[in-house]
Parts: structure tokens; sequence; C-alpha cells
């Protein structure tokens, strides 16, 4: 699927449709009624108004409005982009740290809310694959626990093909799923696949591991992962022939309730820097 869209969603609802497509990395527009509050090397805010917004895979953020080219509030390229529902309104945050500063929008309504994979960018290098990861820790197997012993890549089941299987230090098989980048509920799921599909295979009693090795997770991610007895391993994959085990804690999780305090409740970082601002 190339494109997702949703109409008049619930705020909760939309929240779950950005954090799935801040997972694949998505070009998303939302629609709506909202405010919006820069802050930064100035301040500013514009009032309740129907408002697009568009959030790009590299971190820019941009707010239109029915007038002119230009937009009303931006964000550039190496911005990173949050969502919660707070409050009562979907909450859209797009934050750039080197200069501080913060575009947030607040959506009363959603009207439309689209999310698309996208191609044709321009001078893009791929580093730090699901491929480079992989063969990384073949090299370092105790990145994912001391004494596992990997055994497998892309091993056959019937629910497709694992990424990583091996066996820890007791003699247990693990289904091991490497991701690139931060993950949400549709990996845990995934991965879960895979160990019932190991389990239909060796047998209820194989005690069989699964194991979800990515720079982060969300919440929901985790939450998924605890309920099945899955389990998350933090690292980073390499970018120059090396590969560092994530500093991601549990203060970098998604919350998703209504009345959390955490503005975090799905993020997308974008590895690239841009210059100025509003």
């Amino acid at each position: 699927m190339t494109a997702t869209t949703v109409h008049q969603p619930t705020h909760r609802e939309a929240l779950w449709e950005l954090e799935d497509a801040f997972e694949r990395g998505d070009l998303i527009t939302i629609f709506g009624r909202c405010t919006v509050e820069y802050d930064g090397r100035a301040a500013s805010s514009l009032d309740p108004g129907r408002r697009l917004l568009i959030l790009k895979p590299d971190g820019t953020a941009l707010v239109h409005t029915d007038e002119n080219q230009k937009p009303v509030n931006w964000q550039p390229p190496g911005s990173e982009h949050h969502a919660a529902v707070r409050d009562g309104r979907l909450r859209v945050r797009s934050v750039r740290s080197s200069p501080d500063e913060t575009l947030d929008v607040r959506f009363e309504t959603v009207e439309q809310l689209s999310a698309m994979a996208v191609s044709g960018r321009r001078d893009l290098s791929v580093t730090g694959s699901e491929a480079d990861l992989r063969n990384a820790l073949l090299d370092r197997p105790a990145l994912i626990e001391p004494g596992f012993e990997p055994l497998a890549t892309e091993r056959p089941t019937d629910a497709g093909p694992i990424d990583l299987f091996g066996r820890d230090s007791d003699g247990r098989p693990v289904v091991v799923e490497l991701k690139r980048r931060r993950v949400g509920p549709s990996a845990a799921s995934q991965l879960q696949r895979y160990v019932a599909a190991i389990e239909r295979e060796e047998g209820d009693a194989a005690a069989v591991r699964g194991i979800l090795v990515a720079p982060s997770v969300t919440d929901r991610a985790r939450r998924l992962l605890a309920e099945h007895g899955l389990e998350f391993v933090a690292v980073e994959p390499p970018s120059d022939g090396s590969v560092a085990v994530s500093t991601a804690t549990d203060n970098d999780a998604d919350v998703v309730d209504d009345d959390t305090d955490d503005d975090t409740a799905a993020s997308s970082t974008a590895e690239s820097a841009g210059e100025g601002s509003n």
C-alpha cells in the first residue's frame, strides 16, 4: 500500500495513523481546525482556524492556509515530529534542537489525514540498512544478549522468512526481528507471528523466545511485546561500519493515554540538518 487516507477520524484514530506513518517514513498531510504556536528565536500564534499541516519524512513541517504560496509557519529538515492526544486535542509538534525551536499544532477536529510513501529524493544515500544491522549482529551476537548463537538468516517459516534465527545460552530457539528505525505495534505483531510459526514447527514445549531489535519502539509496541512475552533490545544500525547499543530508555517510549503529560505518543526523527525556520 502506497497511500492511506482517513476522513474525520477521532483523535485516537488519527494518532494511531500517525504512529504507523512515522514508522514507515511517510509524507503526511493533516487538514482540520487547529491552533498554531511557534516558540524559538521569536514567538507567534494563530487562533483556531482550518489549516493544512504537512509533515515530511526529512523533518520538514509546513502549515498552510488558503492563501499565498508560502506556509504561515514551518520547521526545516532535521526537525523531529511528535504526536499525542492531550486535553481533548490531537497535538502535533515539530521540534528542532539547534537552535531550540518548537512548532505546536493542536487540532480540535481532524477532517482528513493522509499518509503517502514518496520516492524520487535527490542525492539520497542509504546507510544503516537492515542488512547492515544484521551483518553487524552476526559479527557481534552478544549485542543481542551474551551467549546468543546465530544459526540462520532469512530462515523460512509458514509466516514468512525470519531475519535472524538462533539459540540462547540455554539452548532455547530465538527469533530475532530486525528494524533499522523506530517501530510501532505492527513490528511486534510480525514478531509474534514468526514466534508462533516456530512453535508450530518445534512443538509447544520449545519455549521459543522472540526479540525485536531496533533503535527504539513506541509505547504501544512495548505493551504488545509484553503481552506476548516478547523482548526488545535497542540497537542503532551502523552508518559508518560500526554498530552501537542505543541509548533509548523507557523515557523515550510513547504514551497514548488522554490524561498523560507525555508529549511523545508518536514520533519520527529525521537525520538531516537544515537552516532557518519561521
